[in-house]
């Protein structure tokens, strides 16, 4: 494998931005684009938000990229990524063209990065996030959103559970070369040590799961918050899709993408392709690959490599190490019990804040698929690759 930086990855903060995004400053010219930003939630209460954004300088970024920071290239991404959001689902009626004069700019930034131009879970959470004391770690006493919607301990709460999460799981994702190295070279030793690191990362991952529901009310976030983290694909508001404005490689016909979603999160597909954990084709298994897609790209090629690679299963299998095993199997335990919790949380979050909002039960995440029993499946499937 490459090393880890190839892969956008460091042992503290995982796939998080290595950046202190708070401290990320953007030349004067975008000033009119980070004061909208700023005043997002003001604007979006208003019920003009549309008047004002329509309002702001399309930015020539064939001239900005060259010159900026992959930092304030990141920011950029955040800010944009926020308006565009807010700007298709923040009035009453979803908007059904995107305005030239983000939609240039923003598809300009998407390709830059490799990702699609909507709100990815790269700006929602990986690089929208600073430290409250730089001395101290990352953990939910010592982190805060840089850009929200509405505001408020809800949503800022849902984001910085994930980003806890993402720096949690650093040691692991940081153990995973080194571990697949020495099973090439049958080192026991470095093998065993690996994955007691990778078994104490997930020890510390899940707790911090757990603690969503205190401070984000599943009523708040299923009328506060999803509404707005949207994509348009399989989105009956938008049945065709969002026109991006003046963008050449369009034609001016509709776009349909997915989401934003934890599940473009890259700690469980990589723990998947390190542990060998297979899933049966079902809906949500091609959903999730199409969300593969989705990620930067740098994640995109851990993973793959992680899967082209990595021999732990076979390897522990043919051991018949006891330590080995226990090891192995204590990691498949910690990432189905993560499935566990998720597939809790769909539960009430999404699918019981649903049927009490319009009376009718649903299956479907903000993605755009069947989740339920789905999850429940990909929960079970975990289990079933205990060794034994």
């Amino acid at each position: 494998m490459k090393p880890l930086s190839a892969y956008d990855i460091t042992p503290d903060l995982g796939f998080l931005s290595p950046y202190p995004m708070d401290e990320v400053e953007l030349p004067e010219e975008f000033d009119a684009i980070l004061g909208t930003a700023d005043m997002l939630s003001g604007l979006m209460t208003s019920g003009r938000l549309r008047t004002f954004i329509d309002q702001l300088p399309e930015m020539n970024m064939d001239e900005w990229l060259p010159e900026l920071h992959d930092a304030e290239i990141r920011m950029l991404m955040v800010r944009y990524s926020f308006l565009v959001q807010a700007y298709v689902w923040g009035e009453k009626e979803a908007a059904k063209v995107l305005p030239r004069n983000i939609a240039i700019p923003y598809c300009k930034l998407a390709e830059k990065i490799g990702q699609y131009p909507l709100l990815p879970y790269t700006s929602y959470t990986l690089d929208n996030w600073c430290k409250i004391d730089p001395s101290e770690d990352v953990s939910l006493e010592n982190i805060s959103t840089i850009q929200n919607f509405f505001g408020g301990v809800d949503e800022n709460w849902f984001i910085l559970v994930h980003v806890e999460i993402e720096a949690k799981a650093g040691k692991a994702l940081a153990e995973i070369p080194w571990i697949i190295k020495a099973i090439s070279e049958k080192d026991m030793p470095r093998i065993v040590e690996g994955l007691k690191t990778v078994k104490e990362a997930w020890e510390a991952v899940n707790p911090v799961f757990d603690r969503m529901p205190e401070q984000c009310d599943p009523y708040i976030y299923y009328h506060r918050v999803r509404p707005y983290i949207h994509g348009w694909k399989g989105n009956p508001a938008l049945p065709d899709g969002l026109i991006y404005e003046g963008v050449d490689k369009y034609k001016g016909e509709p776009q349909a993408f997915r989401g934003q979603t934890g599940s473009q999160s890259s700690i469980v597909p990589s723990m998947d392709a390190f542990l060998g954990i297979e899933h049966e084709d079902d809906p949500l298994k091609d959903y999730l690959d199409e969300l593969h897609e989705y990620r930067p790209p740098a994640h995109r090629a851990f993973i793959e490599d992680v899967r082209a690679e990595s021999k732990l299963r076979d390897f522990v299998t043919t051991s018949a190490n006891p330590e080995l095993t226990g090891l192995y199997n204590d990691i498949v335990t910690a990432v189905e019990a993560f499935r566990t919790r998720h597939l809790e949380y769909a539960a009430s979050y999404i699918h019981k804040q649903a049927k009490d909002a319009d009376g009718n039960p649903t299956d479907i995440g903000t993605g755009g698929t069947p989740f339920m029993k789905y999850l429940k499946k990909h929960r079970d499937e975990s289990g079933k690759h205990l060794i034994k």
